[in-house]
């Protein structure tokens, strides 16, 4: 389970941002004329991509600052900050969709269909170019993950709204614009939920879902010397810095280069079999404290 560390491409997300602040402004103008929900839930599903874009940019900015007396850790949980921020807009904006596009079932009006599909059409083209910006920098970066998923989203969302442009021009039912917007929105909240969860878990300091406690005790146990690991923290920093602290029990009071040369070994088992980038470990012997894997913090 090895981490290796990508750069990101700065300028390609400034790309992505002004793309879509074109695709949100001719959006915007085109579905009012238009009078079609569809396009203007579309137009505002690319607004909050522009927010999550500039979001993701500066946090990606900040993100590089260094460290400091105060920051000791830097800025490196911006990105993870600015992912948790976006998943939040991305669920808001699909609820409002929801609400709008029930109201328009309730009263359907006729929608200027061919202004809906060469709308949707540059929306498909700006975007694609957008998520092709963004589509390596997603695999390594979960603020950039987040950008790329509301791209995503959008280029998906336009290809629907031209599909339904293409039906309403040929049948008349223009209900399909509303019903369109709902089917949008339910894929946008699916979306925005998984990242939700993976930023929220990062920022309250879960462990990795993958790592088996159990497993590491059993592992550093088999370490020679060593009688028991316990009082274990285990945190990710970043989407890829995962931290671990704990407290080690010798079987023997060893000198000091002993326990260096353990710690080495420890350190390798952790970083190669678990994919935990940075180790604090305490060392013990015959004190009397609790052997518990995980204490609880009165």
């Amino acid at each position: 389970m090895g981490h290796h560390h990508h750069h990101i491409s700065g300028k390609n997300l400034g790309w992505a941002v002004i793309l879509n602040v074109l695709i949100t402004v001719v959006q915007i103008i085109g579905g009012v004329v238009a009078g079609s929900l569809a396009i203007i839930s579309d137009a505002l599903h690319n607004f909050s991509d522009v927010l999550s874009l500039v979001i993701a940019y500066f946090a990606h900015k900040l993100s590089k600052r260094k460290q400091s007396y105060l920051q000791t850790f830097g800025f490196k949980r911006a990105e993870v900050l600015a992912a948790f921020i976006n998943a939040s807009t991305l669920i808001m904006v699909a609820i409002y969709l929801i609400a709008e596009s029930v109201k328009r079932l309730l009263e359907p009006r006729e929608v200027m269909t061919d202004l809906v599909i060469w709308l949707a059409a540059f929306s498909i083209m700006a975007n694609g170019i957008s998520v092709l910006l963004l589509m390596k920098d997603a695999k390594h970066n979960i603020n950039m993950r987040a950008a790329y998923w509301h791209l995503l989203s959008d280029m998906l969302t336009s290809i629907a709204v031209l599909a339904g442009g293409l039906i309403m021009k040929y049948t008349g039912i223009y209900g399909i614009d509303a019903v369109l917007s709902i089917l949008i929105a339910l894929y946008l909240i699916v979306l925005g939920i998984k990242l939700w969860r993976e930023s929220f878990e990062i920022l309250m300091e879960f462990a990795p879902r993958e790592i088996d406690i159990a497993e590491i005790s059993r592992r550093v146990k088999e370490v020679e010397d060593v009688k028991n690991i316990h009082h274990i923290h285990i945190w990710r920093l970043t989407d890829h810095d995962v931290h671990l602290e704990a407290h080690l029990t010798f079987k023997r009071d060893i000198p000091l280069s002993r326990f260096d040369r353990v710690c080495a070994q420890v350190e390798e088992i952790l970083r190669r079999d678990f994919g935990i980038t940075h180790t604090n470990l305490q060392p013990e012997y015959d004190r009397k404290d609790s052997q518990l894997l995980i204490i609880q913090d009165h």
